[in-house]
């Protein structure tokens, strides 16, 4: 109660524009001139505070949710380049029967570094990219909940990806598909150190997710601007809460399946070792119970960018605000009851498949009312079609056929008969690419002005869909026909007499499409950054408060902490909108709000720059790729470890200028008497 009544009189709320405030009535310019001096003077004092200085010591200690966020992305953009090249040559091998551009172990190198890249390295990392990017501006504070945990999450990421990559180069890259199923993954078929990497790798990318999701969430609990309830919260921010809260229950799953693995490799334990008492089914189940919730992790994200999108550009809210929340929460629970339809072709007891036969056709349902809330928004607004709606639009085409071949998949005769051919492939490129991929490039182009400054140009932006529209069906369509007529997945290549040969070669055809639709896109990204159409705050005339600061925003986000008024945050702001004061200029001061109706409950004073999240990111992966040779790694790579967690939580000193406890350094009665001291 005692630090609630600080706050109560440490912050405050004022109304109309700040020299309203501070001059009443017919106040002299020598007033307003003394008080826009003042406030000069406090955005100086917040841009020292909150920057980052120049130089690579200080870009390694960065702790910015703004930085963070676009080095997660450009970091995943790079890894969606390399998988996409992967896919590429696989391409090219498959165009014609008995190609022999590639052998059969580097085919299933590359296969599984593709599958690997795309759903570890790629589509999970950049979804928690955009959100730890965007969730802090959204929600109307300064930075992420736990920066420095943040900055630990993006560094442990890149180095487990470049880990993989450099066993890659040198030919020992994992070769048991992205999946690993044992017993071919055991030490007795897959001798060597390839599957220990891949093992190894999964710690790195889970720990990483599970960082940025606890981040996320305790951002979107305890930072929203006052006046955001949880009713007024923008759907992108739903969005990024249910992916978050999926993440922290599946992600134990395939660690825990992941270290049993290694424990199998290098202990010398029998987990899924069948002849002495383990069973290979033990780790489809714990993979699975991860691998299908991961669809809609990668999925649920890909809701917030379309509501946003089509909300901006149909010039209305969104139909149906609360069918649309509660639809992504129950994608959310419901996607962690269809893991069996996996394992259809195991030998399952038929009443356990009649469950998952229901729960697989169950999850079409909050799908199908997101769209319907969707097509309802577009058709009673007026629909601006720019490039990120078009991409919104794609979205639709493939994602609704890539739901309804996955809806074939709950009928476990015709799941017998299409398992493991080439058309549960088309199936889930369908729907990961058209259902995540599809709309996370409508959102490059709708906030890449936000993070630039600068537009994505229109003309190549829709050249840019239409490529990609083109050249994935052109690539993936084929390979429903391919699967009906036996083409096996996961072959290096087939014989003449199949007459697979012209839908491969169409398929490739597609893919090189799909290449030179994603190099336009490069392009006009890398062309805009510096001659692109200069952006200013709002250009789509959007509703949610990132587009209230400067593109791109400052160090420190807002200059005054907006007060929600409505759903539609900037839509529902009026002339004399209020704003919070109280929070100190020389501190990295946020203010927490209460969880339901986000009214102010204390301040809080977060960490500074520091180079401990790298040091402890380095040593956990020199202690993960060690441990694959030996044991001692255990104990030396905890060493460096302790040492940068010890660094990492060491107490400030209790005379710190900036420690945990209410402030009262800018409240709105100061300010006012400075104002009026120089009058």
């Amino acid at each position: 109660m005692k630090a609630e009544e600080n706050t109560a009189q440490n912050v405050e709320t004022t109304t109309g524009s700040h020299e309203t405030t501070a001059t009443t009535g017919a106040a002299s310019a020598q007033a307003v001139l003394a008080l826009s001096l003042m406030e000069d003077q406090e955005h100086a004092e917040l841009e020292r505070t909150w920057s980052d200085e120049p130089g690579l010591w200080n870009w390694l200690r960065s702790v910015d949710h703004k930085s963070i966020g676009k080095r997660y992305i450009v970091t995943a953009f790079i890894f969606f380049l390399l998988g996409g090249l992967l896919a590429l040559i696989m391409r090219l091998q498959l165009s014609r029967p008995e190609n022999t551009l590639l052998g059969p172990d580097q085919y299933n190198q590359i296969f599984t570094m593709h599958g690997t890249t795309m759903m570890f390295l790629f589509a999970i990392p950049v979804m928690e990219a955009m959100g730890i990017y965007l969730v802090p501006l959204m929600l109307g504070t300064r930075n992420i909940a736990f920066p420095r945990l943040a900055a630990f999450s993006y560094w442990i990421y890149l180095f487990g990806g470049i880990t993989l990559y450099v066993f890659f180069f040198l030919n020992i890259g994992p070769d048991t598909g992205w999946f690993s199923y044992v017993p071919l993954a055991g030490p007795e078929f897959s001798p060597g150190k390839r599957v220990d990497i891949w093992s190894q790798l999964i710690n790195f990318t889970e720990i990483a997710a599970l960082a940025a999701s606890i981040e996320l969430i305790a951002t979107t609990f305890k930072l929203r601007a006052p006046g955001m309830s949880v009713n007024r919260i923008p759907l992108f921010v739903w969005a990024m809460l249910v992916m978050s809260f999926m993440v922290i229950f599946a992600m134990p799953a395939v660690m825990t399946s992941s270290l049993f693995l290694t424990l199998d490799r290098l202990v010398g334990t029998h987990f899924f070792n069948q002849a002495e008492g383990g069973d290979p089914l033990l780790w489809q189940h714990l993979f699975w119970f991860f691998g299908h919730p991961e669809v809609y992790i990668i999925f649920i994200p890909a809701l917030g960018f379309v509501s946003s999108i089509i909300q901006t550009f149909s010039r209305r809210p969104n139909f149906g605000y609360l069918a649309l929340v509660l639809s992504m929460i129950a994608t959310g629970f419901i996607g962690f009851g269809l893991w069996v339809h996996h394992m259809f072709a195991t030998g399952l007891p038929q009443l356990g498949e009649s469950f998952f036969t229901a729960a697989t056709m169950m999850i079409a349902i909050p799908s199908g009312v997101q769209i319907f809330c969707w097509i309802a928004t577009l058709w009673s607004g007026r629909p601006q079609f720019k490039t990120p709606l078009l991409f919104v639009l794609g979205f639709f085409f493939i994602f609704v056929l890539g739901g309804l071949s996955g809806v074939m998949q709950a009928s476990v005769p015709v799941n017998l008969q299409v398992h493991d051919t080439f058309f549960v492939v088309a199936h889930f490129h369908y729907v990961l690419i058209g259902g995540a991929v599809f709309p996370l490039f409508g959102a490059f182009y709708y906030w890449f002005p936000k993070m630039t400054g600068r537009m994505l140009g229109e003309r190549l932006g829709r050249w840019n869909f239409a490529l990609l529209f083109v050249g994935f069906n052109l690539t993936f369509f084929p390979m429903h026909q391919l699967g009906l007529q036996g083409m096996p997945r996961r072959v290096y290549t087939y014989l003449p007499g199949t007459g697979w040969g012209k839908l491969n070669m169409l398929a490739t055809a597609g893919g090189v499409v799909m290449t030179v639709g994603v190099a336009l896109f490069i392009l006009n990204a890398l062309w805009s950054r510096r001659r692109g159409r200069v952006a200013g705050d709002n250009p789509w005339g959007a509703d949610t408060l990132e587009w209230a600061t400067s593109s791109p925003p400052p160090s420190y986000n807002f200059d005054y902490l907006p007060i929600v008024q409505g759903r539609e945050a900037l839509w529902a702001r009026t002339d004399d909108a209020p704003v919070v004061t109280g929070l100190r200029t020389n501190c990295r001061d946020v203010l927490l709000t209460k969880t339901l109706d986000a009214e102010p409950d204390n301040t809080m004073s977060l960490p500074s720059p520091s180079i401990w999240p790298v040091g402890v990111a380095f040593s956990a992966a020199v202690t993960f790729i060690g441990s694959c040779f030996t044991p001692w790694a255990l104990v030396w790579g905890a060493i460096p470890a302790f040492i940068s967690l010890v660094g990492w939580g060491w107490p400030k000193p209790k005379d710190d200028k900036c420690d945990l406890t209410p402030v009262d350094e800018w409240s709105e009665e100061k300010r006012r008497k400075e104002a009026r001291r120089a009058q």
